[in-house]
């Protein structure tokens, strides 16, 4: 099967950017893929935009018409929503037009512009991600859900309140490293016990924040994309899907379905988990990181906490993860999120991430999720064409 590359990556500051509006992020983003990748904006032949709350927040649909008015092309360009997904599944739909032979250059988007509204709206809006009838209505926000699977996790697996609190001052370390992310201060685990409880036993330093942000990259069929210098090549790419609602899932300690999408991603990859170098996984509360590190299979069931302990996640360790800061301390623009994992992956891949490089990185994984993990995509990435 012909392979396909990423040969250009771009990425807006993350952050509360009150002076950008949802087409600004856009525009950058674009324009630095296009840049990074030294071709011409008439060289695309489809794009595709990650975004869930565009709408909502921002009182603007149709970011397909944006996103290609902006580079004053008339490809066909389609906006992807698929809750905070949203940017992988739009990844996966530029990877299925080059396989089809119905592109062969696609700009892949994912943009989200957060902090115009008030927190209840923000809250409503991303609460549509999960069940309105079974969740929403009642009052349930995703603190919340995730907060049950904290205290079901920790009952299970005995997992600390301090264990848990190290997944985000490890990420708040890794940003300070990492010029595009929202937060540039360390944290000790102190300050995530003490700070405010939003849903117990999770407090406002175990949550991701609300973020404004763009990222996009481009994608080449392998014909192309082997003419340029170090591009990176997509080996494998999963999704799997489970139930909308929590309460429907068999269990509370794991998410199937990000099983599932690794299973089938490493299977086209034809590699095994333990050859990943870098993995980006989907923080948006610190329980998420812990169950995403056991249900990838990077550690065994009920061993992260200890993991954790060691520091065995630092970039600089034998089990890398979250080396742009992560959704907790990079930022969670929702519609970008997918995008800008790969957008790491590919400078960590190329040797491109500074003081947070990662020693010998060749392969890369990002693990992106929807809701509760009713969506997940995990996507394999290799220096080498496999």
């Amino acid at each position: 099967m012909e392979k396909i590359g990423i040969i250009g990556v771009g990425a807006t500051k993350f952050g509360e950017l009150w002076k950008h509006g949802l087409r600004d992020l856009l525009a950058e983003s674009q324009l630095k893929a296009i840049e990074d990748a030294g071709i011409s904006e008439r060289q695309i032949d489809m794009i595709f935009t990650g975004n869930m709350c565009s709408s909502d927040f921002s009182g603007q649909s149709h970011l397909g018409s944006m996103a290609a008015e902006i580079l004053n092309v008339n490809v066909p360009s389609i906006k992807v929503e698929a809750a905070c997904a949203s940017g992988s599944v739009a990844l996966r739909q530029g990877l299925q037009a080059i396989k089809s032979g119905e592109a062969d250059i696609v700009l892949v988007n994912g943009v989200e512009k957060m902090t115009d509204v008030q927190t209840r709206q923000a809250t409503t809006g991303l609460m549509g991600a999960g069940d309105e009838e079974w969740e929403g209505f009642n009052g349930l926000t995703f603190c919340g859900l995730y907060a049950m699977i904290a205290r079901a996790y920790m009952h299970k697996y005995k997992l600390t309140r301090e264990q848990l609190a190290m997944v985000s001052v490890k990420n708040h370390k890794h940003a300070t490293l990492n010029p595009i992310a929202h937060f540039h201060n360390e944290i000790t685990v102190d300050q995530v016990l003490n700070s405010s409880i939003i849903a117990d036993p999770l407090t406002l330093l175990d949550c991701s924040p609300i973020t404004d942000g763009g990222a996009s990259l481009i994608l080449a069929k392998e014909e192309i994309a082997k003419k340029f210098e170090s591009p990176i090549w997509a080996l494998g790419s999963g999704q799997a899907n489970d139930t909308l609602s929590l309460h429907a899932r068999k269990s509370l300690t794991e998410i199937p379905a990000t099983t599932h999408a690794a299973q089938r991603a490493l299977m086209q990859a034809k590699i095994g988990i333990d050859k990943i170098d870098v993995t980006e996984v989907h923080d948006c509360f610190s329980i998420a990181e812990v169950m995403a590190i056991e249900d990838l299979g990077l550690v065994p069931r009920g061993d992260a906490g200890k993991i954790m302990e060691e520091g065995l996640t630092y970039f600089d360790g034998k089990i890398p993860v979250n080396s742009c800061g992560g959704l907790k301390a990079c930022g969670h623009p929702i519609g970008a999120t997918g995008i800008k994992q790969v957008w790491e992956i590919v400078k960590q891949l190329r040797g491109e991430a500074g003081k947070r490089q990662i020693h010998n990185a060749n392969i890369g994984l990002t693990h992106n999720v929807g809701g509760t993990g009713s969506t997940v995509v995990v996507n394999v990435f290799g220096r080498e064409r496999g």
